[in-house]
């Protein structure tokens, strides 16, 4: 049986374990390991049971605030306005007085580091208008993402009837809260400040130890409640490479550190990414009609890569392309098209989006009398 050695560092002194990978998660309710790019999944247990989940909730709390910014509804300066009820939260928090205004910016620090109930309500209201609607948003969001194991009643988790996820569904909303890669500039801090609007400050410190004391992990959430017991989701990369672990319903928070960490060091001492495409490889050209440009550059939207065991050397990939037919106007990130990733046999193994690389615009009228002018100039 295959022995890794796990350095176990919830302390300043690293402590060598040894374990199998059948042993991983022993302790844990449920449990899951996920490569982040491929989302190939690399050891589960009870993966799809539906348990209380915690402030590990606040993962879906943090991905709505993500998209709208991203969306430009709102901005990291806005100041929000803190509310009677978001004040009055109890249980780990950021210590947020009632009328007070608060950069956003701030709230969401509060809410990575501190797990603050109170700043997950705060944004809640923010982003959703109350906190009901927010948790409506919860859940269509959750049903967007195709979880069938995921049911939101607040944003802050703490215990409630029909509040609960699964191990698979968390991962699977951490996924794609670190599509958003500035949340990880929050969820990587160990200790900072909240500085408060009457000129005091309160001390945050995250909640995951891991994040000062395993190196490569960057976030991203704790939870425990009596009910849910201790739980973590957790992220870290190496190089090219990342992981998300999920355990839940640990007995302590030490052993929910200990399994998380054997998790991780498990996933780096196994695999490695092969990279068959990387991200804006350019992929020739496809045409464009009625365009201020006749031709623009292919490129796949993303790094096509596969996860291998550290001891198999890289299968050796072709690609073919198919093309959609395309109109101006038309900007970078639209699909037009797909590339078929071949094997050695010929054979389809993936399929992947295409885009360009640059916006065109439509043909104003004087550049297509232009074109065709010369198209008859040269007899074509």
């Amino acid at each position: 049986m295959k022995k890794i050695l796990l350095f176990i560092c919830l302390s300043l002194m690293t402590i060598p374990i040894f374990v199998s990978a059948e042993d991983l998660a022993s302790n844990a309710t449920s449990a899951i390991l996920m490569e982040y790019s491929t989302g190939k999944i690399l050891f589960e247990k009870n993966a799809n049971e539906e348990l209380p989940m915690a402030s590990m909730t606040k993962i879906m709390t943090l991905l709505l605030t993500m998209d709208a910014i991203e969306e430009g509804r709102i901005s990291y300066d806005d100041m929000v306005t803190i509310s009677k009820n978001a004040s009055s939260m109890g249980g780990s928090q950021m210590f947020l007085e009632e009328n007070s205004q608060v950069k956003l910016e701030e709230l969401i620090k509060g809410v990575s580091v501190a797990s603050a109930n109170d700043g997950a309500v705060a944004l809640a209201e923010y982003v959703g208008g109350s906190v009901d609607n927010f948790v409506n948003l919860m859940n269509e969001k959750a049903k967007s993402l195709g979880l069938e194991h995921t049911h939101f009643a607040n944003p802050h988790g703490l215990d409630a009837q029909d509040h609960y996820s699964s191990a698979y569904d968390m991962a699977i909303m951490a996924l794609n809260l670190i599509h958003h890669q500035d949340i990880l500039r929050f969820t990587s801090i160990y200790e900072d400040y909240f500085n408060k609007p009457d000129g005091t400050r309160t001390w945050l410190v995250n909640t995951n130890k891991l994040v000062r004391f395993l190196p490569g992990v960057d976030g991203l959430k704790t939870g425990y409640t009596e009910d849910a017991g201790y739980c973590l989701t957790a992220t870290a990369k190496k190089q090219d490479i990342r992981f998300i672990s999920v355990v839940m319903g640990e007995p302590t928070s030490t052993i929910r550190s200990k399994e998380t960490t054997a998790l991780l060091n498990y996933a780096f001492n196994s695999f490695k990414l092969n990279t068959i495409l990387e991200e804006n490889k350019e992929l020739g050209t496809i045409e464009i009609e009625k365009g201020m440009q006749d031709k623009a550059t292919l490129i796949v939207k993303k790094s096509i890569t596969e996860l291998i065991s550290k001891n198999d050397k890289p299968e050796e990939y072709s690609y073919n392309i198919k093309v959609n037919k395309v109109k101006a106007p038309i900007n970078s990130g639209q699909t037009v098209g797909i590339v078929e990733i071949l094997d050695n046999e010929g054979l389809v193994v993936r399929e992947e989006e295409l885009t360009i690389k640059e916006n065109i615009q439509k043909a104003t009228l004087w550049h297509i009398f232009k074109n065709n002018f010369k198209t008859i100039l040269s007899g074509k």
